[in-house]
């Protein structure tokens, strides 16, 4: 069901390039020294988990997320800029394939702060592709531990961020945005299993994150 999702969402990504790029209007898009480009995004968080559970076995599985997105990019030169991304995402967890079969653990909120380092090729023209590196810090928050469990907490994570995408001029100001980050993220995860005792997780989520939007430049 994941693969299927990620293969959609990038069928569905690729596709608004197609569109996008056939509306294309003849002035350039403008990127500058100074300039703050603004963005909203619609995101899919999809995770690509691994995980290790002791004592019982089995792996964790953490569903997808679609919510909003807002971004602010700084342009240090024509060419290099800093984006901070501020999104919140929910998501389903369970403990599957344990010695006791598989377990809900309810949901948690992730609070995912990135921010990173960008080149930006051809910042002059309408189509102008990027490339960036940096941080991410993940906080997990407001977990609910479901019905089964006693207690369940989270580690806060640090991960690397990288990110490719593409801003197409569609106004004077305006431009659309596609988006891909891969985040390197794990987390600790502490499990109070009742009569079971103390389950502890060490779960690398690894999210992949599909935006679309679009952006204003000042």
């Amino acid at each position: 069901m994941k693969n299927a999702l990620t293969k959609m969402t990038r069928g569905g990504l690729l596709a608004a390039v197609v569109a996008g790029m056939a509306l294309l209007p003849g002035a350039a898009l403008a990127k500058q020294a100074g300039d703050w480009l603004i963005r909203a995004r619609g995101i899919a968080v999809v995770p690509d988990e691994s995980s290790k559970i002791t004592p019982i076995g089995g792996k964790a599985q953490v569903d997808t997320a679609i919510m909003p997105e807002l971004d602010f990019s700084y342009f240090f030169t024509d060419n290099i800029a800093a984006e901070l991304i501020l999104a919140t995402t929910n998501h389903d967890v369970k403990a599957v394939g344990t010695s006791i079969g598989d377990v809900p653990l309810g949901d948690v909120w992730l609070l995912p702060p990135t921010l990173t380092l960008q080149y930006h090729f051809m910042p002059k023209q309408m189509v102008s592709p990027y490339i960036g590196a940096g941080v991410n810090l993940t906080l997990f928050y407001s977990a609910n531990k479901g019905p089964v469990v006693a207690d369940i907490s989270y580690d806060t994570a640090v991960g690397v961020a990288l990110q490719a995408g593409v801003d197409i001029k569609v106004g004077e100001r305006t431009s659309l945005n596609l988006d891909l980050k891969k985040i390197f993220l794990n987390t600790d995860v502490t499990i109070d299993a009742g009569a079971l005792g103390m389950v502890d997780a060490k779960v690398d989520i690894d999210p992949w994150i599909f935006g679309i939007g679009v952006g204003m430049t000042f």
